[in-house]
């Protein structure tokens, strides 16, 4: 293996610095051994946009729609707990004073604890295993919350529920990120992760026509929910296990110059690399949870949830408030028309990102309309305002998923380091979860003063901790362009130089 890599890098000259790129075929590039990029982190190969088009395709009519399907019904299961409030479940379970808020944070302590673990877990399986495995599990957990009686029961399965779909979002991001460059993983990311507000709009229609039953065998009304909602997770898990595959080099559905092309372009992005998908490795481990990047990114996923999960968990009551004598069915509906504005911003800024290759700006850009929507609520309580405010919030939230997650994983180098680091931006975004979850109280109701000034603070924090990072990331880079790269990596042997992970001087934070 050490005379493969000597040949590839005796295959590249480097004069003052710029690099004459003298090799370079996907398949060379795609070889275990050799390097995709120089010391620079220049690509050492250059890739047909016709090829590369037609590889993005395939890819993304075979991966995107089951991970997405995955994911939505992932969040509905999670969120159901909403429609079942409405429908009556908190009068069946006796549950008073602060048990709602209790059942909803017993859920995110499980979450939280099992978040990388599960993502080490990811890389370690297999995604194509590991993702159908544990969409199975909280199916099946879903549907046992139909036949619960009292709290302790109804805690314990969001107890678990917790464990099993800890691994869901950090898991679908990493396997993605397998796939994809670093200019087209956030608008991928979206079409999943626009899933989530999708969830509070189809998950609010799906609750509306499951309630117009008389029954589902022996259970009804909430439980008719949890029971029929969590049988068609488990249908798509066995669909799952069919149509994912680990990696490019063994999608049956790709030729041979296809899987390396998918290799090497992945690669070329990736400075002081021999191979894509190394071993579990402790030092880029801890290189991708505790990179500047990913800890400020985290920072501010954190604050985000706080506004996106509290969303998912008490529009429905939010709603009520609104529109105290409306029926049942017609609060639920309610829901619906804010998650499909939502929606479309979960598109639009990640597609803007793909387009101009940066994350930070369309971030910092949902911040304002955060901010807006909650001076509305707080400034008014007419019903139309504040029902209004809820489509403002719902467009500049939601967004934030995915190029956080985009962000993290672009700017660590190892395929270990961005297991990591995906896992700690969303560990850290649950806990903004678990926040969320004792943020609209009973006692605050029903203007909800405290939560809705609490996600005024926590969105303007957003838009502040944004412009800090980026504005350190641009002196950071300016600082690595003065570096002596070929001094700085002198006496390093090839695995000492791929341990450096983002503290290689070759690497630039990507914006």
């Amino acid at each position: 293996m050490a005379d493969k890599e000597h040949v590839a890098e005796e295959k590249v000259s480097v004069q003052d610095g710029p690099v004459e790129k003298t090799w370079g075929t996907a398949h060379d590039a795609a070889e275990r051994g050799h390097a995709a990029t120089d010391i620079y982190g220049n690509a050492l190969v250059q890739f047909d946009p016709k090829a590369e088009a037609k590889l993005r395709r395939k890819i993304d009519l075979m991966i995107v729609p089951t991970v997405a399907l995955l994911y939505l019904f992932c969040f509905i299961d999670r969120a159901n707990v909403g429609n079942a409030r409405l429908a009556g479940l908190e009068r069946d379970l006796k549950l008073k004073g602060y048990d709602y808020n209790t059942v909803l944070s017993v859920f995110y302590i499980s979450y939280i604890i099992f978040e990388i673990p599960s993502n080490m877990a990811c890389k370690y399986f297999g995604p194509g295993k590991y993702i159908p495995a544990i969409t199975l599990a909280f199916g099946i957990v879903s549907v046992g919350t139909a036949f619960c009686h009292n709290l302790a029961a109804v805690c314990g399965v969001r107890f678990l529920l917790g464990i099993f779909e800890a691994g869901m979002l950090p898991g679908i991001a990493y396997y993605m990120s397998r796939w994809y460059r670093r200019t087209e993983l956030a608008f991928r990311l979206s079409l999943y992760i626009v899933m989530a507000p999708l969830a509070g709009a189809f998950g609010g229609l799906l609750a509306s026509a499951i309630l117009t039953l008389d029954h589902f065998g022996s259970l009804k009304e909430w439980r008719m929910i949890f029971a029929i909602e969590g049988i068609i997770t488990c249908g798509l898990a066995l669909i799952g296990f069919i149509t994912l595959t680990d990696r490019p080099e063994t999608a049956r559905w790709l030729s041979q110059e296809e899987k390396d092309l998918a290799i090497a372009r992945v690669k070329s992005e990736r400075v002081g690399t021999t191979e894509v998908l190394e071993k579990l490795d402790t030092k880029k481990l801890i290189k991708g949870i505790f990179s500047p990047v990913t800890i400020g990114t985290s920072f501010i996923f954190l604050l985000n949830n706080i506004t996106v999960q509290g969303l998912a968990f008490f529009a429905p009551t939010i709603v009520r408030t609104i529109y105290p004598d409306a029926s049942v069915v017609t609060q639920q509906l309610r829901t619906v028309p804010p998650y499909v504005v939502g929606a479309f911003f979960t598109l639009a800024l990640p597609f803007i990102s793909t387009k101009t290759d940066n994350r930070t700006y369309p971030m910092a850009a949902g911040s304002p309309l955060v901010m807006i929507g909650y001076i509305m609520f707080l400034a008014s309580n007419v019903a139309q305002v504040r029902y209004g405010a809820t489509f403002i919030i719902a467009s500049g939230a939601f967004a934030l998923g995915a190029l956080c997650n985009a962000q993290v994983a672009a700017n660590v180098v190892s395929d270990t380091a961005r297991s990591a680091a995906i896992g700690t931006n969303v560990m850290f975004g649950n806990i903004g979860g678990l926040i969320s979850t004792w943020s609209f109280l009973p006692s605050d109701a029903p203007n909800y003063k405290i939560g809705n000034g609490l996600n005024l603070a926590t969105s303007s924090t957003i838009l502040l901790c944004t412009v800090g990072l980026m504005v350190w990331m641009l002196a950071d880079n300016k600082i690595r362009a003065k570096l002596e790269v070929d001094k700085e990596l002198e006496g390093l042997t090839q695995r000492q130089i791929q341990d450096l992970d983002w503290k290689h001087p070759g690497f630039r934070w990507r914006i």
